[in-house]
């Protein structure tokens, strides 16, 4: 067969297997690239959690002499009650793994509207400038020129003589501190006013 014939008879195939959508000559057209999902905001990984409630009937009832607080590692809920009564429910993030929040009966030893740690922090220098955030002062040495700052506990209720309390903190979803139990800005506020010094903080598993 001659080298025409066969050029000719593989045109003609192109041609059809073209039309057939089995063959394709030249570059395939570009796709369009998929829209990419719309970034979540910070806020949605951090308010996974139930807001603090409060039973306004019972809060009206609620003292300082009369109010004790529990509070559930599982559930990550802290309760001001009274007797067997739930006057607030809020959530909490108590420690993660390594810093385990200490479990057992305790009573407020301290109350310290604006604590701040002793152990965490920041690495600040003379102008107030961070230079290493999130640090301890236990195992770690301050940089020449910066000094020890210690994370804001605000409406702290120390539970034990190694700083473990309540304060207001991050609430990610899940134990995330360094023992202590962490609180949303209205619960801290709310349990430290009922509390004082004496009040029972039962930290439980259940």
């Amino acid at each position: 067969m001659r080298l025409s014939t066969l050029i000719r008879l593989f045109l003609l195939a192109a041609v059809v297997s073209s039309a057939s959508g089995q063959f394709h000559l030249g570059p395939k057209p570009r796709q369009p690239s998929p829209t990419p999902p719309p970034m979540r905001k910070a806020s949605t990984f951090i308010q996974r959690q139930e807001p603090l409630k409060v039973n306004q009937a019972l809060l009206k009832q609620a003292t300082q002499d009369n109010t004790r607080i529990v509070v559930s590692i599982p559930k990550q809920r802290a309760y001001l009650m009274i007797g067997d009564q739930i006057v607030a429910d809020g959530p909490i993030s108590s420690g993660r793994s390594g810093h385990e929040t200490p479990r057992g009966h305790f009573n407020v030893m301290e109350k310290d509207p604006n604590h701040h740690s002793s152990l965490y922090g920041d690495f600040v220098d003379g102008s107030g400038r961070t230079v290493r955030a999130g640090v301890s002062a236990r195992s770690q040495s301050a940089p020449s020129g910066t000094h020890f700052a210690g994370a804001s506990m605000k409406w702290f209720l120390r539970l034990t003589g190694e700083g473990v309390g309540m304060h207001i903190g991050i609430l990610p979803g899940y134990p995330a501190s360094h023992g202590c139990i962490r609180e949303s800005v209205d619960g801290a506020k709310l349990f430290y006013d009922h509390a004082k010094i004496g009040t029972s903080v039962d930290v439980g598993s259940e």
